[in-house]
């Protein structure tokens, strides 16, 4: 059975690819960044590689330059997939031994399908025609990959400087207490019977001659 690497650091272009190539009849075997692809490629030896471009540890483009420079893989044909469209990238695959080169915003899962057999040159004679299921569950995928949103930071990852203010709550404003009216002090009566009370002399009684004696 013709055996096919998928290499691609997105999981999920990682996923449709290989469903998509399994409707085929091929053997997968699939990487998720070059270095991984390389020690798989000396021990696998896949028939065709389709990798991506931009990954991490080893690029696509360092990946080809190993494999064509190495014996045990030189001969495996490899297709690159890149959303790098410009010129010099293009010639800098051909120039490293890329069979073929294709732009991701410019193909679809269909022409990636037609490039692998194009290259193999088996015009889909590597195994059963595509079921309708299978097909549909990798048309699925591929559409919920290019429309999936990106998630919000969560609260711990926005910086403390772009971080919203927590508004204050305004303080309620402390209502004047109506003064009580004292009473106006009232002048003291005088007490009925004493304010006009006269202080009365005490009457001198006259001596009393001694009675002489008898």
């Amino acid at each position: 059975m013709t055996k096919v690497m998928v290499v691609e650091d997105d999981q999920s272009l990682r996923e449709i690819y290989s469903i998509r190539l399994t409707a085929e009849g091929y053997e997968i075997v699939s990487a998720g960044d070059g270095e991984e692809a390389l020690a798989l490629a000396v021990k696998e030896k896949p028939n065709l590689i389709l990798s991506d471009v931009m990954m991490p540890k080893i690029s696509g483009f360092d990946m080809l330059d190993i494999l064509r420079q190495t014996p045990e893989t030189k001969g495996i044909k490899v297709i690159m997939m890149t959303a790098l469209s410009s010129d010099d990238q293009r010639k800098r695959g051909e120039g490293l031994g890329a069979d073929k080169y294709l732009v991701k915003s410019q193909v679809g899962i269909e022409d990636v399908i037609a490039a692998v057999h194009e290259v193999l040159g088996d015009n889909n004679e590597a195994g059963a025609p595509v079921s309708p299921e299978m097909l549909a569950a990798a048309q699925l995928q591929e559409v919920t990959a290019q429309t999936q949103p990106v998630a919000p930071p969560s609260d711990s990852q926005v910086p403390v400087s772009q971080s919203v203010p927590t508004p204050t709550q305004p303080q309620p404003v402390a209502q004047p207490q109506p003064s009580v009216q004292q009473p106006a002090p009232q002048p003291m009566q005088p007490v009925q019977g004493v304010q006009n009370a006269q202080p009365q002399p005490t009457p001198v009684q006259p001596a009393q001659p001694a009675n002489p004696a008898q």
